[in-house]
C-alpha cells in the first residue's frame, strides 16, 4: 500500500477534546473507521472512496484531502 501524504496535515477535534492530526489518505481512512461520530452522510462515503483512490494512485492526495475536509464539516467536527 502506497503511503501518500497531503501537502498540509489536518488537525481534527473529536469527542472530549481529543485531537487527531491526519497527514494523508491512509490516516484519514483509519480516522473514519475508528474515531468518526455516527454522523456519516454522503460526503463521508465520498471521502472514503477518494482516500482509497488516492492510495491506489487513481486520484490525487489533494482531491482526497478536500473531500475529507468536506466530510469533517458534514459531521460537525472541529478543525484546527
Amino acid at each position: 500500500m502506497r503511503q501518500v501524504k497531503w501537502s498540509n496535515p489536518i488537525e481534527i477535534g473529536f469527542a472530549q477534546d481529543t485531537f487527531q492530526v491526519v497527514t494523508g489518505p491512509y490516516e484519514a481512512l483509519n480516522c473514519m473507521a475508528n474515531l468518526w461520530p455516527d454522523r456519516r452522510g454522503p460526503l463521508y462515503v465520498a471521502a472514503r472512496s477518494l482516500c482509497r483512490a488516492a492510495i491506489d494512485g487513481r486520484k490525487s492526495a489533494e482531491e482526497a484531502r478536500e473531500m475529507f475536509i468536506s466530510a469533517t464539516r458534514e459531521a460537525h467536527l472541529k478543525m484546527h
